[in-house]
């Protein structure tokens, strides 16, 4: 795991399904380090597994650790997830801010985050060396401890250049010969149907018609597939068979 990598330290986590749903966001953003300060039922929990839907190499490489001094030991960049800055004179950063900071920063880092009903202690906040504040609804500052991590894994992902993947189903446009065969195509059968009327107007027509034509980039499939609309369009309507 690269020194930039964040780990992820929960404080006496309360409930299993927490933590594997917090293993699961962190997974989805490219982190795998999880640190247990103390859970409160023990660990392994067989709760975290299903919770964590596939995340299990987190839970599984997870460790444990008495005191929260013990999990950041080897950590030189600490930042402690609260809503309250409870009087300490410690600089304030939001998720975005704080994942800039974890990419250009030399030594490990850590974020943390505490328990579900009561978050971090005073005494864990005075080991951080930064607050770490969601900008939420002031009138409802309420987040779950998943919610929490997936938002700071997230900003993470972002600030280290996580892209989304590439389509595999992406053709290339197609050649021009095609394009050139599609617009000819349109231009025979509007023809005679006078809407290229009246002369005056005619080349203007044909060179919207172009544009609007080869402005999307269609690729050789989507050509070959207007091709056949405008060829079924042009037979002469015959009954149907249902035999």
């Amino acid at each position: 795991m690269s020194d930039q990598t964040p780990v992820i330290v929960l404080v006496r986590p309360q409930l299993g399904e927490n933590i594997g749903k917090a293993a699961r966001a962190m997974l989805n953003f490219g982190l795998a380090e999880m640190r247990l300060v103390s859970p409160r039922d023990g660990w392994p929990n067989p709760s975290a597994g299903p919770a964590a839907a596939g995340a299990d190499e987190v839970l599984e490489k997870a460790e444990v650790f008495e005191t929260l001094a013990d999990a950041v030991a080897d950590c030189s960049h600490v930042y402690a997830t609260t809503v309250r800055k409870r009087g300490m004179t410690k600089p304030v950063v939001t998720p975005e801010q704080a994942a800039k900071e974890m990419r250009t920063a030399q030594g490990r880092s850590a974020l943390v985050f505490g328990p579900e009903r009561s978050g971090l202690e005073t005494e864990d906040v005075a080991l951080a060396r930064s607050i770490l504040t969601v900008p939420v609804n002031p009138d409802f500052g309420s987040l779950n401890l998943a919610q929490a991590v997936i938002l700071c894994a997230y900003e993470w992902s972002k600030a280290a250049g996580m892209s989304l993947p590439a389509s595999e189903e992406a053709l290339p446009p197609a050649p021009q010969d095609e394009l050139e065969g599609l617009i000819g195509h349109f231009e025979a059968l509007l023809e005679p149907k006078n809407y290229f009327w009246p002369k005056t107007r005619a080349e203007a027509n044909r060179l919207t018609l172009r544009n609007v034509l080869t402005r999307p980039g269609w690729n050789h499939l989507e050509v070959r597939t207007l091709r056949g609309v405008l060829s079924t369009l042009a037979r002469s309507s015959r009954p149907r068979s249902d035999n």
